[in-house]
């Protein structure tokens, strides 16, 4: 049953017809006009085109946006002219699809809330109407050849086409035909697209679309103006003809975008049935192009943050010092996300004390210092100490206008961050996340810190307790050591040295290396070394304190083992000493004498905790004044450049030129070569023990 008079068709043998079934995207509106244009191509109605590309163009778009169903297409071409039918598949009346048409007894103002698809249906078709089926609904429009339309008019359908002079309602005369828009300038400004090749081609978009409507209803003037919430606020992105005049009637028009944008646009036109139907299709395109370009910097700007953030957990995951990580914070923060930025980390009492700050102007820090030590219940201080005893954002008030977000990491609330915001720009809710996430970040980056340094303190402290405070002072003999840990300072490594007094007047000199790292390491390099001290001091030989010890750890099991190198030193012959050296897996020391050459001297043995039996040759021998030698761990011998070792022979080659120098000379020297071998930080400890013939 058709609500209107149907489409008017010849019926002739000359009869063009086409029938398409499209899907409801945004590519239908061109599958659609494409259908019309060779529909007029094989009719020879060229003429008709634009009016024609138009109105599908409406019909077709209007039925994908509202009813969201295939849609049925049918051109019908006859000598005549032209029927187009756009029928879709929803339920209701057809108003929740289209709009009502001018020559309707409704206010304008309301055709143009409701709409301006049959508008122009209305203002361009010989005839329309609408047609009501079983399974939905359809629009049809009619297009006579020039000459022909005149008296389609005249003829109607039921009570839809009039007139183009007719009234428009309530004794109002509606515009004339000669001034309503044409076909050609209604294609124009439907086809106006920005340049994709713009870098910013909103405001030429803008002005072209505000220039035709403005030519076309007649406007003196007309402007767009647009915030785009950046805190630069409204701007004028398009400008047409004068100045409206504040004294005349101005067409205000507001866009229809989403925070936060917002804008309008102004028109200094008479009114006409046209006016504000127009305003609203220019605003209606313009606001689309402005939500694309909303969108887009939405999603250039999430992307920088997320860039930002990675960069930022990057830097604060590169510092394990405390107090480095706290003062990077600030520096990350401003200027780019606030004007000013505190950090108060929480003592073991509960206060609060501030750690680090930054200003973007540095002669203000002196003030926000002064503000931040204020006390009350109305200070900023008050805020902080809230913030982070509830763990939640809080508010600052003046005059220091921010936020204070808590630093809590692993459960554990470790302070504040307070953040000011710009003069001219309040933190919109992607830059509040943004500072939400930099606080947890650098939080655990804090916690981190701590608790690395809680370790490598824990280490220094193990470590030194491994070694000895000072060496003993003896007359005529000199002892000197050097030490450097693993560049993992927070585990303790297994080399140490000592030097003990032994019962019958000599000294002994160790050196070891215990297999491995870390507490399990230190627990036996603890082991090691008390034993030996307790065994040498009830005068056991070193051969049976080696088996002793060998055997302990034998039965301890576990894996670990020990090199050691023992050197019983005392007084001989002369100014001589006499050296009793015992080897047990450990590398051969240098003999440096003191006229000059280095040498390896002793013989190696088997390492401890390997085997439930050892041996361990002794090798004796004599110093001269001035002679020295030289005790090492494989820390020094292995230390590493790309994959060439410092090496044995490059130990001798480096040790030979210090002949003669004081034991303090040749351990520093040794250390210091060793260590400029390569730029990486040492991967294993290096131990340096020298023994020294001092007698003159």
């Amino acid at each position: 049953m058709s609500a209107e008079a149907g489409p008017a068709s010849t019926g002739g043998r000359d009869e063009h017809i086409r029938r398409v079934r499209l899907p409801a995207d945004r590519r239908t509106p061109a599958a659609a006009r494409a259908l019309v244009r060779s529909v007029l191509t094989e009719a020879h109605l060229d003429e008709l085109a634009n009016e024609a590309m138009l109105l599908t163009t409406e019909l077709s778009t209007n039925a994908v946006e509202h009813a969201r169903t295939e849609l049925d297409v049918e051109v019908v071409a006859d000598p005549v002219g032209l029927t187009v039918t756009v029928s879709d598949f929803a339920a209701g009346p057809v108003e929740e699809l289209t709009v009502g048409v001018r020559n309707d007894a409704t206010d304008i103002n309301e055709v143009s809330v409701r709409g301006r698809g049959l508008l122009l249906v209305d203002h361009f078709a010989s005839r329309w109407g609408t047609t009501y089926l079983p399974t939905g609904k359809g629009v049809w429009f009619r297009l006579d050849r020039p000459g022909l339309a005149a008296a389609g008019r005249e003829a109607g359908s039921t009570g839809q086409a009039v007139p183009a002079a007719a009234t428009a309602g309530g004794g109002t005369p509606a515009a004339p035909e000669s001034s309503a828009p044409s076909a050609g300038a209604m294609s124009e400004l439907m086809q106006t697209t920005p340049d994709p090749y713009a870098e910013d081609p909103l405001p030429d978009f803008a002005t072209s679309l505000l220039t035709r409507v403005g030519e076309m209803v007649g406007a003196a003037g007309g402007v767009v103006r647009l915030d785009r919430g950046d805190g630069q606020g409204t701007q004028v992105l398009a400008r047409y003809g004068r100045q409206p005049r504040p004294g005349n009637e101005l067409l205000l028009v507001p866009l229809a975008v989403h925070r936060p944008y917002a804008g309008e646009l102004e028109l200094d036109a008479a009114p006409s049935a046209y006016a504000r139907p127009l305003a609203v299709l220019m605003a209606e395109r313009l606001s689309l192009h402005l939500e694309n370009d909303r969108l887009r910097r939405a999603d250039i700007r999430r992307r920088a943050w997320l860039t930002f953030l990675a960069e930022a957990s990057e830097l604060l995951a590169q510092s394990l010092d405390v107090e480095l990580t706290m003062a990077l914070v600030p520096q990350l923060v401003v200027p780019r996300l606030g004007q000013w930025c505190a950090v108060h980390t929480t003592d073991e009492w509960g206060r609060l004390r501030l750690a680090a700050s930054s200003h973007a102007d540095e002669s203000v820090l002196p003030q926000l210092h002064q503000v931040l030590e204020e006390t009350g219940p109305d200070s900023v201080q008050a805020r902080l100490r809230e913030a982070s005893r509830n763990g939640t954002q809080m508010p600052l008030g003046a005059p220091m206008e921010g936020f204070a977000v808590p630093l809590i990491a692993r459960g554990q609330r470790l302070g504040t961050l307070a953040v000011g915001r710009h003069q001219r720009h309040r933190h919109d809710p992607d830059e509040v996340a943004v500072l939400e996430d930099v606080a947890r970040r650098a939080a655990l980056a804090i916690e981190n810190a701590r608790i690395h340094a809680e370790r490598r303190r824990i280490a220094h402290t193990l470590q030194q307790s491994l070694l000895p405070p000072v060496l003993p002072v003896v007359e005529g003999i000199g002892f000197a050591a050097e030490y450097v840990p693993t560049g993992a300072d927070v585990d303790v490594g297994g080399d140490f040295y000592d030097v003990v007094p032994l019962p019958d007047g000599r000294w002994l000199v160790v050196i070891g290396d215990v297999s491995g790292k870390g507490v399990q390491a230190a627990t036996v390099t603890g082991l090691v070394r008390d034993v030996i001290r307790v065994l040498v001091g009830d005068g056991k030989p070193l051969p049976e304190a080696l088996a002793r010890v060998n055997e302990t750890l034998f039965e301890r099991g576990g894996g670990r083992y020990c090199t050691l190198a023992l050197a019983a030193v005392g007084p001989g012959d002369g100014n001589q000493l006499d050296v009793s050296l015992h080897l047990a897996g450990h590398d051969r020391p240098v003999l440096l004498p003191a006229g000059g050459g280095a040498r390896f001297v002793g013989a190696g043995g088997t390492a401890l905790g390997l085997l439930d039996s050892i041996a361990t040759p002794t090798a004796e021998m004599t110093l001269d004044p001035g002679d020295s030698l030289v005790f090492y761990t494989d820390g020094v011998t292995e230390r590493r450049r790309g994959r060439e070792l410092f090496g044995t022979d490059r130990l001798r080659a480096a040790a030979a030129p210090l002949a003669g120098y004081s034991a303090d000379v040749i351990a520093a020297r040794l250390r210091s070569t060793a260590i400029g071998f390569s730029a990486e930080a040492p991967r294993d400890d290096i131990a340096i023990l020298v023994l020294r013939n001092d007698a003159t």
